[in-house]
């Protein structure tokens, strides 16, 4: 009887504090999101999909060769281009046929991104991607490349920062031809080489000194 009586009395000091608690934090607003009907507000460079533009990849196999999990597969060909009217001779362009990201397997570190010389990979914030089946996480070339569409815009520069290379490059003024002025564009190309040429020197007078 001793043994219950104490069992009791202390059960109550417990039930009362756990009503304080959750009388307490009634009255704070929730802060859990109601997710799927309210959106999540993501960081400009959250990671969820890696997009494909696959008009600039070249198959360099860069990125599968820097993915440290060996999730990217690529397959391509040779196709020759034949010359110019203007003539040359034919050369040899990689065609991409696969282009795939198995994402069970990715990491999601960013370095086939960050390697890709040509612009080719982006990242995009979607992630609700998930599957029932893991063998549908393997995106081919064509999912990859419907994820561009929700790539956001690379930020704009900082004031005050130098213009892109690139930008700089595009901006530029063409050359225009050098047009020749003067004697030498009157007279042909007689006249400029005699106005290139020094001046002859005048014979010296015979004052009966020379031998």
């Amino acid at each position: 009887m001793a043994g219950s009586k104490k069992r009791g009395r202390s059960l109550v000091p417990g039930l009362v504090k756990g009503m304080a608690t959750t009388a307490r934090t009634m009255t704070r607003p929730a802060h859990t999101q109601q997710y799927p009907d309210v959106k999540p507000d993501l960081p400009p460079r959250s990671r969820g999909v890696i997009a494909l533009l696959a008009e600039n990849c070249t198959s360099c196999m860069l990125c599968a060769r820097e993915c440290p999990d060996w999730c990217i597969y690529i397959d391509s060909h040779k196709e020759t281009i034949p010359a110019g009217p203007e003539g040359g001779r034919d050369r040899q362009q990689n065609v991409l046929d696969r282009f795939a990201i198995d994402f069970s397997l990715c990491m999601y570190c960013g370095i086939c991104i960050e390697v890709c010389p040509f612009d080719a990979l982006f990242w995009s914030p979607e992630f609700e991607y998930a599957e029932l089946d893991i063998r549908d996480l393997l995106h081919e070339k064509d999912r990859l490349g419907e994820w561009m569409p929700t790539v956001p815009p690379p930020p704009a520069l900082t004031a005050g920062a130098p213009e892109a290379t690139e930008v700089a490059a595009a901006n530029k003024p063409a050359r225009t031809p050098r047009t020749r002025t003067g004697p030498a564009a009157a007279g042909g190309p007689d006249a400029a080489a005699t106005a290139a040429s020094p001046p002859a020197r005048p014979p010296a007078a015979d004052d009966g000194t020379a031998p």
